[in-house]
């Protein structure tokens, strides 16, 4: 491993188990088997990554993606520079040569011929094979593919190929019971118990109308948003508005729903 890194973490972020994900995780990266996580927008998915990549003191390359990302995004490129033609890695190839996690964030909105190129290394032959410059790069020991998807977003155009899926063992998450949302959403957020307590009562209310028109509900990461503006002074309702209200919904008829939970909390 390479001193000074920048792709360790260094101090160790805060994640509170709720299940058996921290030994599964363990134990799949022992055996060298890839991951998925499967789970809502802002559950935790990329926290427990993060932790994890510090747990087991590796690097971690992630990776946003989205439909313009192609294979040479992931692969690498010729570039010119000072006159000169030069090969530069992209993250999945940098990730193979030094034995970092990638971690591929919300793969299902990458193009599918994209996502292909994985495969590779997600068996037994755990090779990357770079066709630009003719080299089929086997992967270090500790290399670990990760990715994450949220299954509320399926669709016939954007779903895993089973060719995809059945590669990988998967761990399913979801947002965590109550009190140890409010853990974590005082904790992340430098709010009170009660304060913390009481956004996560409005985000149960919030999860629950989802049938009547929202495309999803409240994520923890939405409450931490609340918290860090509640802490920095603004108030309970205006807070909520900023962080929770406002990002959910352009629905007039869904934020008067929603305005109306918050105010019951006052």
């Amino acid at each position: 491993m390479l001193p000074n890194n920048p792709y360790m973490i260094d101090s160790e972020p805060f994640y509170l188990n709720t299940g058996d994900e921290i030994p599964m995780f363990e134990a799949a990266a022992a055996a060298r088997l890839p991951v998925m996580l499967k789970g809502p927008t802002g559950c935790g998915k990329t926290r427990f990554v993060e932790y994890m990549a510090y747990r087991l003191k590796r690097p971690l390359i992630t990776v946003a993606c989205h439909e313009d990302l192609f294979a040479s995004d992931l692969i690498g490129r010729y570039l010119l520079k000072n006159d000169e033609t030069v090969w530069v890695d992209g993250p999945l190839t940098r990730a193979v040569r030094m034995g970092a996690i990638c971690y591929l964030d919300e793969v299902v909105e990458a193009r599918k011929d994209t996502t292909v190129v994985i495969h590779p290394l997600t068996d037994n032959r755990r090779v990357l094979s770079i066709d630009k410059k003719g080299e089929v790069l086997c992967a270090h020991p500790d290399f670990l593919m990760v990715i994450s998807y949220n299954p509320g977003y399926q669709s016939v155009l954007k779903d895993l190929k089973q060719s995809t899926r059945q590669r990988f063992v998967a761990l399913t998450f979801n947002y965590p019971e109550p009190k140890e949302e409010s853990r974590i959403v005082a904790t992340e957020g430098g709010i009170d118990a009660d304060t913390a307590s009481r956004l996560v009562t409005l985000a149960g209310k919030i999860r629950n109308i989802r049938e009547h028109g929202l495309t999803e509900g409240a994520s923890t990461r939405l409450l931490i948003y609340a918290a860090n503006l509640v802490g920095q002074g603004v108030t309970f309702k205006a807070a909520c508005t900023a962080a929770l209200l406002q990002p959910l919904t352009d629905d007039d008829r869904i934020q008067e729903t929603l305005s109306d939970l918050i105010d019951d909390l006052l």
